[in-house]
């Protein structure tokens, strides 16, 4: 087993939120809310035919989350769950995935929408989403709310960035 991995961001996630609360807590939270990723010029060829997509796929660091917890009561819930049966940050290895719509691509900066991660969040990567592969609307989503779903009203707290416990 290897003793680490070693993770190079490939750009930086500009936002609106400076601190967790008050941030959406999925990206269907903040539909409305723009944002940018900074590509970093040595990226900046991967970038080719970006723009023909509407949606995609960014995989950050949680770079302000705090301790690991394996046991943890996420945003709506009040009670305790596994981490992995959770998207809250705390986490082993601490990453995000949001699908966001793609607004423009212009040279090394993708203008998108559907915001929920923190300013300043180091990215690792970017795929195409692609509903075919992407999208399942008929499993099974354990103790998440199925109808009437909370996602696209509820905010973030400050609970997972270490200054509060649960």
């Amino acid at each position: 087993m290897e003793e680490g991995i070693l993770f190079r961001p490939i750009g930086i996630i500009h936002t609106p939120f400076q601190e967790p609360a008050g941030m959406p807590i999925q990206p269907t939270g903040g539909k409305e809310i723009e944002g940018t990723v900074e590509i970093f010029p040595e990226f900046a060829d991967g970038l080719l035919d970006m723009d023909g997509f509407s949606r995609i796929i960014l995989i950050y660091h949680f770079h302000r989350s705090g301790p690991c917890r394996l046991h943890l009561i996420p945003f709506l819930d009040t009670c305790p769950h596994g981490v992995f049966a959770t998207r809250a940050p705390n986490r082993p290895n601490p990453l995000g995935i949001s699908i966001v719509s793609l607004i423009a691509c212009k040279n090394t900066c993708l203008h998108i929408s559907g915001v929920d991660m923190l300013d300043g969040t180091p990215l690792l990567d970017i795929k195409p989403y692609l509903p075919e592969c992407d999208a399942f609307c008929s499993e099974r989503t354990g103790w998440f709310p199925t109808r009437g779903s909370c996602f696209s009203t509820t905010l973030s707290d400050d609970r997972f960035s270490g200054k509060k416990e649960d």
